[in-house]
């Protein structure tokens, strides 16, 4: 979570980088990266000078350590096609700041996909527990896991499912519950608007997200709540 002076951070990458090669000398790698922004991240111009193959990801998809499947698809094609072809390659699979909870993430569906670990739930864990689990929380706001779980549904359940991977498709949301609610009027809750924003499903051909969705903002309807209520509010939505 530190920032990097370029002069230490390509030192300690190239002291990593050292390592490797002692430990696998006859080895070819590739190089995943989940970076901010669209620029060329800095692992990549220091893994160029060793002529390792680096492929860049996003580290978020509108703010939520989850991609679209179709980048999902990408990454777990590419990873199980590199490694597919034989002994010698190995896969290195770095984050730019902020970037682990989508790092842990990709890890566990490439896991899945390859068949090496079973149980999304088993398979998750065993990731984050490689880092503090403080890290998540101070990473993320909201809890990822939820939805990180459902994904990785889809990738274990390829074999079953129709289509892979799976076409994007209009949901209900039924209800949203909270369970740690910000106190925000000093008497223990909040007045909360949901803002949801996605692909529209009925615009195929435009990927753009879009606003879609928000809570009324009327005195009438604009509730304030408490611990232990249930948020409930209908309405279609992008599932991917």
């Amino acid at each position: 979570m530190d920032s990097w002076q370029d002069k230490d951070y390509k030192g300690y990458i190239c002291g990593i980088v050292g390592q490797l090669k002692d430990h696998f000398p006859d080895a070819s790698y590739l190089a995943f990266n989940f970076r901010e922004g669209e620029t060329q991240s800095q692992i990549a111009d220091v893994l160029s000078e060793y002529d390792m193959t680096i492929m860049e990801y996003p580290r978020h998809y509108e703010g939520c350590p989850l991609l679209t499947m179709e980048v999902v698809h990408h990454f777990l094609r590419s990873g199980e096609s590199w490694l597919s072809l034989g002994q010698q390659n190995l896969l290195l699979m770095h984050c730019e700041r902020g970037g682990w909870p989508i790092l842990a993430f990709m890890l566990a569906a490439l896991l899945i996909y390859r068949k090496q670990y079973s149980g999304e739930q088993k398979t998750l864990d065993m990731i984050y527990r490689q880092a503090p689990r403080e890290l998540l929380q101070f990473l993320c706001p909201l809890n990822p896991i939820p939805s990180q779980l459902r994904y990785l549904q889809y990738v274990s359940r390829r074999n079953v499912a129709t289509e892979w991977p799976p076409l994007d498709r209009a949901l209900n949301l039924d209800c949203v519950i909270m369970r740690f609610i910000p106190n925000f009027d000093r008497e223990g809750g909040c007045r909360p608007v949901f803002r949801i924003y996605g692909q529209d499903p009925f615009l195929a051909s435009d990927r753009t997200p879009k606003f879609l969705y928000s809570t009324p903002k009327k005195n009438n309807t604009f509730r304030a709540y408490k611990q232990v209520k249930l948020f409930s509010s209908r309405y279609c939505c992008e599932s991917h």
